[in-house]
């Protein structure tokens, strides 16, 4: 029999084992072939270019596509699909030590899991529920707080459906009333957004939920001042923060957010079905389950309560726990600065060519999202000839929007790579 180490850690046996079984075989050679270690960090100082370069080899996209779409889903790196694998190996024996214990298990602590996304995160481990995206998180968070017919609930007009539907659905049963506004495309400014949301309090508002990162145009509002206007009105503030794990550095204690949601599996290029939902501990037993199994009711677990679902897939937490490691074995303030570097590029490049940005053209309310506007171009027929004919994935909105992501692992070439395939739509187009 091959040992867990043979078959999944090397991946060398994996790859002929995989080939033979007709299973898995180019992944894991791909797997085989990545480098073992991270580049050496000294390449950095030298060389940031040919660092990332280095890095971009962990990553299993083909090397002849130009993947700009981290705004909707990240790739997972070889260190944590290593993870996921040895995760499956080991569950999948049914060999745990304790007669009680299975890989399905879900009324677990998973302490081992936690106590690493709460240090990244920047909250205690209590107050922390891992959970399968942003959008379950949300709908926690909607469902969960007492409301009554009436009362409101201020949003965006930017929000994601997973971030928008859960209050339109507690709205459409119950009678609450959600409130937009409109942000301004782009926004200019800090103070624009803190006014917008103070002049749409009413004695009726109990709470202000809004995206740290906004799906639409990328934007990074000012979430700490958003916050502190909510809790100095003695408002609930519950932030989706789907975009920012790994793609910026995030203190949800420093936010001063009664509760926050988040889909590692975008920036943080974690697995695909993990997620988490932060409840400062303060607000945690004002929020009801909505989920019941064993445990609902139980108030000394803490937010624990609410990652108890029932039957769960342990091996993706493993691979949760393997992307914070990689994040931060490059190091959360290197990867920031880089995804900054890599959409200001683009931002400027593209505002050269008659692109209207619609994120922000102050540089503390952009990151990772560059969103611009191309009319008269169709999206959607540049998005496909972008694929088809050049290998270059973007996301878009109708009818001229171009949402932008550039993850770390993104060249310069390939950003060049991207803006020249533009041009050449544009030019057919003329």
């Amino acid at each position: 029999m091959v040992d867990r180490r043979g078959f999944l850690s090397s991946f060398a046996g994996a790859a002929a084992v995989g080939t033979a079984l007709n299973f898995g075989g180019e992944l894991f050679a791909q797997l085989a072939q990545a480098p073992s270690q991270l580049p050496d960090r000294g390449l950095y100082d030298s060389n940031e270019e040919a660092y990332w370069t280095e890095l971009r080899k962990q990553f299993v996209i083909p090397a002849d596509e130009v993947y700009l779409n981290n705004g909707t889903v990240g790739s997972s790196p070889a260190p944590v699909l290593r993870a996921i694998f040895d995760g499956y190996n080991e569950t999948e024996k049914m060999a745990q030590s304790d007669p009680e214990d299975y890989p399905i298990w879900g009324y677990a602590a998973w302490n081992e899991f936690r106590d690493p996304l709460a240090k990244f995160i920047g909250c205690n481990r209590d107050e922390l529920a891992l959970l399968r995206n942003a959008t379950e998180a949300n709908s926690y968070i909607a469902n969960g707080v007492d409301l009554k017919a009436g009362d409101e609930v201020l949003i965006t007009d930017q929000e994601h459906p997973g971030g928008e539907h859960p209050w339109d659905l507690r709205a459409k049963r119950y009678g609450i009333v959600i409130k937009k506004i409109t942000l301004p495309k782009p926004v200019p400014d800090a103070g624009t957004v803190l006014n917008l949301f103070s002049e749409a309090i009413t004695p009726r508002t109990r709470v202000i939920f809004f995206s740290h990162i906004t799906t639409v145009t990328g934007v990074v509002l000012p979430a700490k001042e958003i916050c502190a206007l909510a809790r100095s009105k003695g408002i609930l503030s519950a932030v989706d923060g789907a975009h920012v794990p790994g793609m910026m550095k995030l203190d949800v204690h420093d936010l001063g957010c009664d509760m926050y949601s988040a889909s590692p599996h975008k920036w943080l290029q974690a697995t695909k079905g993990t997620g988490f939902l932060y409840l400062r501990d303060e607000v945690i037993d004002r929020v009801w389950n909505t989920i019941a199994t064993e445990g609902w009711d139980d108030t000394k677990i803490r937010a624990e309560r609410f990652q108890r679902i029932g039957s769960s897939n342990v091996p993706t937490l493993c691979g949760l726990r393997a992307a914070i490691e990689f994040a931060n074995q490059i190091g959360l303030e290197r990867i920031e600065k880089r995804h900054r570097q890599m959409a200001d590029y683009v931002l400027g490049e593209m505002s050269k060519r008659g692109a209207v940005s619609w994120t922000s053209p102050n540089a503390a309310l952009r990151c990772g999202i560059v969103t611009v506007n191309v009319p008269p171009l169709n999206r959607m027929d540049l998005e496909n000839w972008l694929w088809k004919e050049r290998k270059v994935r973007v996301r878009g909105g109708d009818p001229s929007k171009l949402r932008i992501s550039m993850p770390y692992f993104v060249l310069r070439k390939d950003a060049d790579r991207f803006l020249a395939a533009f041009d050449e739509y544009k030019t057919k187009k003329a």
